[in-house]
């Protein structure tokens, strides 16, 4: 006899329907599986098996077929057991066929058949509601990511035994309401009045969040480089629910941790130096996973000691940083994965660390800090928009009483100048601006074109320097409330590309 129920299998970020087709024939008693099977996928025959029998069922040995349809997509993780033990059951004639129609199944069944959590609810939900399918049971500790969504019933299922109740109506369960927001980190909140000194500093980090650019902190160790950056998410506004959606989709997917519910805070990741190109772009064996950029998306990735990453790793930004995104191919697919994220680095200014710096005498030569530097190529410096040195705190400001603006007050100037952007140009942000955009939102005088042709002489900057410079002057006019972008705007914009300029050692 043959049976059929629909699941589910993860795609990138995304999820992609398998149809679980069970055949049942008299024969030699055994159990395969084929459709491109992981490995994870085809120990589900035990796990099926205990399942099946722990809720008292007693299949007479057969041979037993599942094809997992379409054949030539790779099944990957633990989401099939749930579809594989409900067609099966089918197949035996168990329960009716009808029961299993329109319903989309997903969820990995311990021995006793009791569900466990799986990665990628929301992806699940969203491919369900795609697929027009009437309700998705999940396991409990899945099932409030999904109903997030509110496209598509939910029903959360704690077992195989509850999900054959639900199917034959003996004990239908109402579907799940979306649950509380999940933080997305459980770090105490920062506030920028703690750093003490580095004004300059912290205007260049409201700036920089105001704008959605990208900034690059320069400075001898135990400036506050580090302090500085864990302050930028409290000064960034909140997800919207789209934006919240989507970073819930894609930590979801990619953690092996998945979020209980929607995440509302944008995420800060700070991957070590030592990371590879995979691990910063996506990738791995089989279905690739998302990296620290996907991961970031909406959010702030840290680079921390910039130039100690490797060159790939750090080349690897080029795209996502223009893009918003990043393509992997592979021989059997092609995956985006969205990277609209904002980036934050620290470097020391040269390898010692103490170049410019009064208390402690530099040991580098002007071709060591050179080489040092170069290590961060120019089309990638090109990318981020504000380079800004901070120097070290005289201990007189390191001993003053906590004081300068608060994170609470500067995020509101931040959120009012970003209702300026959105009023003026629509959703995005000035970081964010292509070409004509520049040329629409950004247009100079001329006196701010005399001082942008003196600035692109003597700097040597390039077309997309000068072009971010025009977006970092708008973001500090947008701060003020000023209409236009006027030359003072623009002649501070120009103070934050300091590594344009030669190296004095």
């Amino acid at each position: 006899m043959l049976a059929r129920a629909t699941a589910a299998t993860p795609w990138g970020i995304d999820a992609r329907p398998v149809q679980v087709e069970v055949d049942v024939q008299p024969g030699l008693p055994q159990m395969q599986i084929v459709g491109l099977p992981d490995p994870a996928v085809r120990e589900s025959r035990e796990r099926v098996r205990s399942a099946v029998r722990s809720c008292g069922f007693r299949l007479t040995p057969r041979a037993v077929t599942i094809n997992l349809a379409p054949a030539d997509v790779k099944k990957a993780g633990n989401h099939l057991d749930l579809a594989i033990a409900m067609a099966l059951l089918a197949a035996y004639g168990e329960i009716p066929q009808e029961a299993l129609d329109g319903r989309l199944f997903c969820g990995e069944l311990g021995l006793d058949g009791r569900t466990r959590a799986i990665r990628g609810g929301l992806a699940i939900a969203d491919l369900a509601a795609k697929l027009a399918s009437r309700e998705v049971l999940l396991p409990a500790s899945s099932a409030a990511e999904g109903a997030a969504l509110r496209r598509v019933p939910i029903i959360a299922v704690g077992g195989l035994a509850e999900a054959l109740d639900h199917v034959l109506g003996r004990r239908p369960l109402a579907p799940t309401a979306e649950a509380a927001v999940a933080r997305e980190t459980a770090q105490p909140e920062l506030d920028l009045a703690d750093v003490r000194g580095q004004e300059s500093a912290k205007r260049a980090l409201e700036i920089a969040a105001a704008g959605g650019h990208n900034l690059l902190f320069i400075g001898p160790p135990g400036s506050g480089k580090t302090m500085l950056a864990r302050r930028l998410p409290g000064l960034l506004p909140p997800l919207t629910r789209d934006e919240a959606l989507a970073v819930t989709k894609i930590h979801s997917i990619a953690l092996e941790a998945p979020p209980t519910g929607l995440v509302t805070e944008r995420p800060f990741r700070a991957p070590h130096h030592g990371i590879s190109n995979a691990g910063m772009i996506g990738g791995g064996s089989g279905v690739p996973r998302p990296g620290e950029i996907t991961l970031a998306h909406c959010g702030v990735l840290f680079l921390d000691e910039l130039p100690e990453f490797q060159r790939a790793a750090l080349e690897a930004l080029r795209q996502p940083l223009e893009e918003g995104a990043v393509m992997l191919v592979r021989a059997y697919a092609r995956f985006r994965f969205p990277a609209r994220f904002q980036l934050l680095a620290a470097m020391n200014p040269c390898r010692c660390g103490h170049l410019g710096d009064e208390r402690h005498e530099c040991a580098c030569s002007p071709p060591m800090v050179q080489h040092y530097r170069s290590r961060i190529s120019g089309p990638l410096l090109d990318r981020i928009d504000m380079h800004v040195e901070v120097p070290a705190v005289p201990i007189t400001k390191l001993q003053a009483a906590r004081n300068g603006t608060g994170t609470a007050e500067a995020a509101a100037r931040v959120l009012a100048a970003r209702d300026r952007q959105q009023s003026r140009q629509g959703p995005g942000t000035n970081g964010n601006l292509d070409s004509s955009a520049v040329d629409r939102h950004c247009a100079v005088d001329a006196a701010g074109r005399r001082l942008l042709e003196a600035a692109f002489d003597r700097l040597g900057l390039s077309a997309r320097a000068l072009h971010r410079i025009q977006r970092v002057g708008r973001t500090i006019a947008d701060l003020e409330g000023a209409e236009k972008l006027r030359t003072e705007h623009l002649a501070e914009a120009i103070q934050y590309r300091s590594l344009d300029r030669r190296v004095v050692a």
